[in-house]
């Protein structure tokens, strides 16, 4: 029996699963993230050997082939060079493939099909593959200066609107009643120790404030409602800029998606469809998750005569 491990690697967390087409397995694992900036290499290596372990049990020799998508992974040489020793070290004798965790969301999203997949989280990137097997990517640079139309940066925007909107630099709108209301202010300038205390420094806090600017936006809110147009603006250039560097012989070309501003379907994907197919391209929604397209690549480049089969037990698990 052989297995065959898929890792979609997040900075807070991160998801496993092992697949097998002989007995028609899919095991699945989640554990803490693994950002190698944030824990250091040889914590994250340790982490996901022992999850790796807890995942396949006694078969661990049984292993076949593993794909890393991991955060971080590619934007750094020095990075990159200690954490592929570290992994090779915990993971001696396993052929592995290490990548991008933004890969492994192309891989399932796409089922390993030409397009593009764009990911708007917490943070914002895009990936893309042609049928020459080219590839490209785009954003995903930092919260600090980038990540534009992502969840943190909606959500640094929450905080920006709401402050002129306070001391009258803008109209207000429902935007400042429901900021005001879900964060419980006794009076305006509490925000201030509010954010310092419970939101700097907290990327994921950060990114959930995006969810008033959603609430506000059915209530009416002109600004929340420009902020969201704003953001799908900046989720086109991450889709075009690919598109231009990519040789996309079918047209419409496909897009895929993810993350949690997708998840405000009415403020985001009628206008983001539309602003797709403006582009040549047509938004197709995700065939499977980023682990699935973990375990994809796994089979891609360890078993490729098991894809065929892999795919179906996919599809019949999603059913």
């Amino acid at each position: 029996m052989q297995y065959y491990i898929g890792i979609d690697g997040g900075g807070t967390k991160t998801a496993l699963c092992v697949a097998s087409v002989e007995n028609s397995q899919l095991r699945y694992l989640r554990t803490s993230g693994a950002s190698w900036r944030e824990h250091g290499v040889w914590k994250v290596a340790r982490n996901l050997k022992e999850a790796v372990v807890d995942l396949i049990g006694d078969e661990y020799d049984s292993i076949a082939g593993i794909t890393m998508g991991l955060p971080c992974h590619g934007e750094s040489d020095e990075g990159d060079t200690a954490l592929e020793r570290a992994i090779r070290v915990e993971f001696a004798n396993i052929p592995l493939y290490l990548t991008n965790d933004v890969e492994v969301g192309w891989a399932g999203s796409m089922a390993l099909s030409p397009g593009i997949n764009i990911v708007a989280g917490t943070g914002a990137i895009a990936f893309g593959k042609d049928s020459n097997g080219k590839t490209a990517r785009s954003g995903g640079w930092s919260e600090f200066f980038g990540d534009e139309g992502s969840c943190y940066w909606m959500g640094r925007k929450v905080m920006e609107l709401f402050s002129k909107q306070s001391d009258g630099r803008m109209p207000r709108d429902e935007l400042y009643s429901v900021v005001r209301k879900e964060l419980g202010l006794k009076d305006d300038i509490s925000f201030i120790d509010l954010i310092y205390t419970e939101y700097v420094g907290y990327r994921q806090q950060v990114a959930s404030l995006q969810f008033l600017a959603e609430k506000a936006a059915k209530a009416g809110s002109v600004s929340a409602k420009a902020l969201y147009a704003e953001a799908v603006r900046e989720l086109l250039l991450l889709v075009t800029s690919i598109r231009d560097k990519l040789d996309f012989h079918e047209m419409p070309f496909s897009v895929s998606y993810s993350g949690g501003l997708f998840k405000a379907v009415d403020q985001v994907m009628p206008q983001f469809s539309k602003g797709i197919e403006g582009e040549g391209g047509c938004l197709s929604p995700p065939r499977f998750g980023p682990v699935e397209g973990a375990v994809l690549l796994a089979f891609q480049h360890f078993c490729p005569d098991g894809l065929v089969e892999i795919q179906k037990l996919m599809k019949e698990k999603r059913k």
